[in-house]
């Protein structure tokens, strides 16, 4: 990872530590950088944003950024980040950019940049990008006359999306009662018309996006406002989404959570009773729950463990040619209809599980038992030499060997703070509890915890 460009782009506070001018600069130098492979035409860049209020002000700053460096912008509007990836591939676009901070509150906000065939960008060429942001500005040249490029409205973009996403079902929905939560986020508009066009009878809430209500209280990271929504109303299935929409959980008719681990397990399954999972593969990553192996391993699927982050689980499937992969969280990918999690891909494949089986998504998702798990976020002086330290090191071998094959706890370093995440799973709360406090404890005794934090 670079000094502003993550494994999920760059984003922070919105004018504090990412600013206008950060985009404007992200704007020149892609602007420039892909105009140098055109001669005769001009680079062509796609713009999407979410609906928080300082989108309007990156998405601004990127198109007078890219104009000034003799590219044209095309701007899609609020759309979702799974959106930007499909048009870009599709509409032979040169880059994509989305403008969001995903699941983050909408004082946050972010910057994800993907190649030509909506993949998330490579390191090389972002580290390139961040040595002009820190570098000399007139290191790009400026485009004048009639070089400069134009900005274009490309609402049109959506509604191919929303086509594509339709044309995936293979059944109508059926009348089925179906809830979406769109987070006050990017799919406010688009989740309600793919699930009318598929037949649903579609209930939506959290769709009045104002610039400061994007994830708040609602959407795939407070979903206990969807499982209440769904037993109230007797519907059959529910869906949040996050502010992006490349995120989906799932609520199921008795309004209890189906997260992603449950979802790729429903899946795997049900592709592989069809002969259409051919690599017999599910791409997790180390946080996944100990209870999806298990079921996996009762059904002869394999599973392989990536590091934390849709990029690595997108990484390992396109290397080893797997289909399905993902987060608990419920960023999932369909390798088969995208290139990134797609939470409306997502939900449209589950609906199709639950149409082909008739069966209701709490039996499908009874068949995984998922352990007690507790996670906390310890913040240190050092990461590196926390785990290095001897107690550390010991605390968490103890815990490990208690465990045996019934858990497991895990320690790993956060991408952007100072902070390293302490979980463990366990037969009970209980257990969990005690595992993540020892380690902790062995923090502590080493000299490098400053504080857990809340």
């Amino acid at each position: 990872m670079g000094k502003y460009f993550g494994t999920d782009g760059f984003r922070g506070k919105a004018g504090e530590v990412l600013t206008a001018e950060h985009a404007f600069k992200t704007g020149r130098f892609l602007g420039w950088y892909y105009g140098r492979l055109h001669t005769g035409d001009k680079a062509r860049i796609v713009i999407g944003k979410d609906t928080r209020r300082s989108s309007y002000m990156y998405e601004s700053a990127l198109a007078a950024g890219i104009t000034s460096s003799g590219a044209d912008a095309y701007l899609l509007h609020v759309t979702t980040t799974p959106c930007v990836s499909f048009i870009t591939r599709t509409e032979n676009f040169d880059c994509g950019v989305m403008i969001s901070a995903s699941h983050n509150p909408f004082y946050d906000n972010g910057i994800k940049l993907m190649n030509r065939i909506g993949e998330k960008m490579d390191d090389e060429l972002q580290d390139e990008l961040e040595a002009y942001i820190d570098g000399d500005p007139d290191a790009v040249p400026w485009a004048t006359g009639a070089d400069i490029g134009c900005t274009i409205d490309f609402y049109s973009g959506r509604n191919r999306y929303i086509g594509y996403l339709t044309s995936l079902a293979t059944r109508s929905f059926g009348d089925r009662k179906v809830a979406l939560d769109c987070a006050n986020g990017s799919s406010w508009m688009i989740g309600r018309a793919v699930f009318d066009a598929l037949g649903a009878k579609t209930y939506v809430i959290n769709n009045e996006p104002d610039g400061v209500n994007i994830n708040k209280g609602c959407g795939s990271t407070h979903i206990e406002g969807l499982q209440q929504y769904v037993r109230e109303h007797k519907l059959d299935v529910g869906f949040a989404f996050d502010g992006d929409a490349d995120r989906c959980l799932a609520v199921d008719e008795l309004g209890n959570v189906v997260n992603g681990d449950h979802i790729m397990y429903i899946c795997a399954k049900h592709f592989k009773e069809r002969g259409q999972l051919p690599s017999n593969t599910v791409v997790t990553t180390v946080m996944s729950n100990f209870g999806l192996y298990k079921a996996l391993d009762r059904i002869g699927i394999r599973y392989e463990k990536t590091a934390v982050g849709d990029r690595y689980v997108y990484e390992n499937m396109k290397e080893n040619d797997h289909l399905i992969g993902g987060e608990q969280s419920g960023h999932i990918i369909f390798r088969k209809f995208a290139h990134t999690g797609d939470g409306l891909i997502t939900a449209i494949t589950l609906m199709g599980v639950m149409i082909e089986t008739q069966l209701p998504l709490s039996v499908l998702a009874s068949e995984v038992t998922m352990y007690p798990q507790v996670l906390k976020n310890v913040k240190v002086d050092d990461k590196d030499g926390t785990l290095a330290a001897p107690a550390v090191k010991k605390s968490v071998e103890d815990c490990t060997a208690r465990r045996g094959a019934n858990g497991r706890v895990l320690l790993r370093k956060s991408g952007t703070e100072p902070v390293l995440r302490v979980m463990a799973e366990a037969g009970t709360l209980t257990e969990c509890e005690a595992n993540v406090d020892a380690i902790i404890e062995a923090m502590n005794a080493s000299g490098h915890l400053i504080e857990v934090k809340k």
